[in-house]
């Protein structure tokens, strides 16, 4: 899991995975592999839960939470769940120095990069690793305009890779928490996750 500087970026995120697993981690396809009801009806329950512990929780990143009506999503697209090649590297001790929104930097482990096709283009992105969790950090052309401008993440089990492929649900990226609250410190995606195209999937940002 990605950190902040000051806390963890998402201290949802072991809620969120077990969800995430139960639901869709066995499939091994794209985004016509799983049934689109129900995997709605299960985002839509991940998504509740999200809104709950921002609510409620004394490590949500709002400050307001009488206020809180709930976070702002594009509706669930099965077509934004992707399965990628995954390339890892032959040195497995590579690491990458990430940039902080507050100028400050921290080490991950470079994990793999991912190739996928999306919206009819070749994408390739670098996952970096933390603990078992692999992260990606990714900017768009939704950036600045339905969504946060600093990117977007998801993160995903390592053990989810299979046969160096993985299903990569655009669907469930989110925002880091500096985007709600400036005292957070928070990883920018590396210059080569800049996507060609517009991710219209996952969470969105209505500003403060």
């Amino acid at each position: 899991m990605f950190r902040n500087k000051l806390l963890p970026a998402f201290l949802l995120l072991a809620g969120v995975l077990v969800i995430y697993v139960t639901f869709f981690g066995s499939n091994a396809g794209d985004g016509a592999s799983v049934d689109p009801e129900a995997y709605r009806r299960e985002l839509a329950e991940e998504r509740r839960y999200k809104d709950n512990h921002f609510r409620t929780s004394a490590e949500s990143p709002i400050t307001d939470k009488a206020a809180f009506r709930g976070l702002v999503y594009f509706d669930a697209d099965p077509a934004y769940r992707v399965t990628a090649r995954i390339e890892p590297f032959a040195d497995k001790t590579q690491k990458l120095v990430v940039k902080l929104t507050d100028g400050s930097e921290e080490v991950y482990e470079k994990y793999a990069h991912a190739v996928f096709s999306l919206q009819g283009e070749v994408c390739r992105v670098l996952l970096l690793k933390h603990d078992k969790t692999l992260s990606l950090l990714f900017k768009d052309a939704t950036n600045g305009k339905d969504t946060y401008g600093g990117g977007r993440y998801i993160d995903m089990e390592e053990d989810q890779v299979k046969d160096n492929r993985l299903v990569i649900d655009f669907n469930v990226a989110y925002n880091p928490f500096c985007a709600y609250n400036h005292t957070y410190a928070c990883p920018l995606p590396p210059a080569e996750n800049t996507l060609p195209v517009a991710v219209r999937a996952g969470e969105k940002y209505a500003g403060e």
